[in-house]
């Protein structure tokens, strides 16, 4: 988990990892690993070929029939171009599970309103995990819809890998007002304390890092309470880590002289 919350803070949201042992724990009935991984796109060096280009070899392919469009799904994954949007929205509804989510990761790259109720429902009925995980992710991205009642009762109730991106996609929802922040941090809190797969809990931690400058004092005070609580208990040493990070991230004089008090004591090491 160091490395996922790395790259979310260097990178933000759009480049999580998840974690391969947690799939395998969690969606047994799947195909092991992202089934996006297992697409082979025709060769193409972006080196060589502009973006453009490969947009038009997209929008093209998306045309086409199934394994085209794959081709096609993989280009918007990665590039945005709104005349792709037209294509993208219809492949939520293709009863191929790679399609659909594959369709909702390109909607995620390229953020369409029009795509909300439609991704809102994937999240909550799609009876295929990688595209509830897949959902999870691109709301995030939807920040102004109304995605946050969704996505915390997706980290309430869903499998490990849809928990792992809906905690982080909550930093995204939250952002947007006090209100909104305080009852994302407040299901954060809970699932920090509760939820069993410790990349789950790592990542509670790296969105409640997120949403501290927005929180009013008295939940600042929890979150504080709540990490200092996993570094004395937590029985995972990756979430103690985060929580130890995400401390000294919060700048505060008064919480860093509690955690060199607890160092010297030996208490942390």
């Amino acid at each position: 988990m160091k490395e996922i919350s790395r790259n979310l803070s260097e990178n933000g949201l759009a480049n999580l990892v998840l974690d391969p042992d947690v799939l395998a724990k969690e969606l047994a009935a799947e195909l092991l690993g992202d089934p996006l991984d297992e697409i082979e796109p025709e060769s193409f060096n972006p080196d060589d070929l502009k973006v453009a280009q490969e947009c038009e070899s997209g929008l093209d392919w998306l045309r086409r029939g199934h394994e085209e469009r794959l081709q096609g799904l993989r280009v918007f994954c990665e590039h945005r171009d709104p005349r792709a949007l037209p294509l993208l929205i219809p492949l939520l509804h293709e009863p191929c599970p790679v399609e659909r989510m594959s369709a909702v990761y390109a909607l995620g790259r390229n953020p369409c309103p029009r795509a909300v109720e439609i991704l809102l429902h994937l999240l909550q009925f799609d009876s295929n995990a990688y595209v509830r995980k897949a959902t999870a992710w691109s709301l995030g991205n939807y920040s102004d819809a109304p995605v946050l009642g969704p996505l915390v009762n997706s980290l309430k109730n869903d499998v490990a890998a849809v928990r792992l991106w809906a905690a982080g996609s909550l930093a995204e929802a939250g952002s947007i007002s006090v209100e909104k922040a305080d009852v994302a941090a407040e299901q954060l809190l809970i699932s920090l304390q509760i939820d069993s797969e410790p990349v789950v809990r790592s990542n509670c931690i790296w969105s409640l890092g997120r949403l501290y400058d927005l929180l009013e004092e008295a939940r600042k005070h929890e979150l504080i309470e709540a990490f200092i609580s996993v570094l004395l208990n937590d029985s995972e040493s990756s979430v103690c880590y985060e929580a130890r990070i995400a401390l000294d991230q919060l700048d505060s004089p008064e919480v860093k002289d509690r955690v060199r008090r607890l160092v010297d004591e030996g208490i942390l090491s």
